[in-house]
């Protein structure tokens, strides 16, 4: 069968503003308006695709179906080709041209939530923090953030500890993907490992959100305390992108996060990620934002 041919539902590519998307829509006619979701895949931001990931498509189709939602698709483009950070701003542009047409698809504009997996979860809490505050389009509804990367400030958290052999997403290669998709050298992994990257004064101002004192007992058994490391001003200098709330949407202060939409945030126990998602769901919690929070036991990246 073509790949864009489903019994139930309507596939088509589109670009909005210019950006690729592949939408899903119900084939069978709605009464009212239907909910609408933003679906941003992962892959490091240099992996992943909207035509070619038998995953995404799968994800898609399920939540079209189940949820009886209009799926939207960001198909971004990727790095090192286009340099960060086209890929937040290519998903920011799908997602307001999506909230502003949203009757063009016979969804209530209302109703409209953001997801997205990995570093898709990392461009949801981009797109959601950057429009939280905004009156001139309608609100999204919620997000939702499955295993997403949020920081790069701390490797050296419990899960980081626990999970830094684990396969596919072990803890050097998630540097290691952090520096392709900025484009920088990959020599910088094992100072960014140890933390060299990051001054005191940084450490400092961030220790109230990014905290190994802050995770569960129940999920820090068998953690370490990493030793203590000299700052490089050298390494801190190459890789500035890794402070930015674009980039680390943990950093973001709280006149923003208390803006935020009501969250789903899903964590697994193997997943060198598990931390960040426990860290930002304490976050939203203190901001008075309404997270509901789905730990997968035995589930990985």
């Amino acid at each position: 069968l073509p790949a864009c041919w489903d019994s139930q539902l309507f596939i088509k590519d589109l670009h909005f503003d210019g950006v690729p998307v592949r939408i899903y829509l119900p084939r069978e006619p709605s009464a009212s308006k239907q909910r609408g979701v933003i679906f941003i895949h992962g892959g490091c931001g240099i992996f992943g695709s909207i035509s070619k990931e038998l995953k995404e498509k799968i994800i898609c189709r399920y939540i079209a179906r189940k949820s009886d939602s209009v799926v939207v698709s960001v198909g971004y483009h990727l790095a090192p080709e286009h340099k960060y950070p086209a890929q937040t701003l290519e998903c920011l542009t799908a997602t307001v041209h999506f909230l502003k047409t949203a009757e063009t698809y016979g969804v209530d504009p209302a109703r409209i939530i953001v997801c997205g997996d990995s570093v898709g979860g990392t461009f949801t809490a981009n797109v959601c923090q950057e429009l939280g505050r905004r009156t001139d389009i309608p609100k999204i509804r919620a997000q939702v953030l499955i295993y997403p990367f949020l920081q790069a400030l701390n490797f050296n958290l419990p899960s980081h500890q626990k999970n830094a052999a684990v396969a596919f997403l072990s803890r050097e290669r998630t540097v290691n993907f952090i520096l392709k998709y900025l484009n920088k050298d990959c020599s910088l992994k094992e100072p960014i490992l140890a933390g060299s990257h990051v001054p005191e004064s940084i450490n400092l101002k961030y220790r109230k959100w990014i905290n190994p004192d802050l995770i569960p007992d129940v999920f820090k058994l068998g953690y370490k305390p990493p030793l203590p490391t000299l700052f490089s001003p050298q390494v801190h200098e190459e890789v500035q992108e890794l402070f930015e709330p674009w980039f680390s949407p943990l950093l973001a202060e709280d006149a923003v996060v208390c803006s935020l939409p009501d969250t789903c945030i899903v964590t697994c126990e193997h997943d060198v990620l598990r931390d960040e998602g426990l860290l930002y769901k304490k976050r939203l919690e203190d901001n008075n934002v309404r997270v509901t929070w789905h730990h997968v036991e035995k589930g990985f990246h």
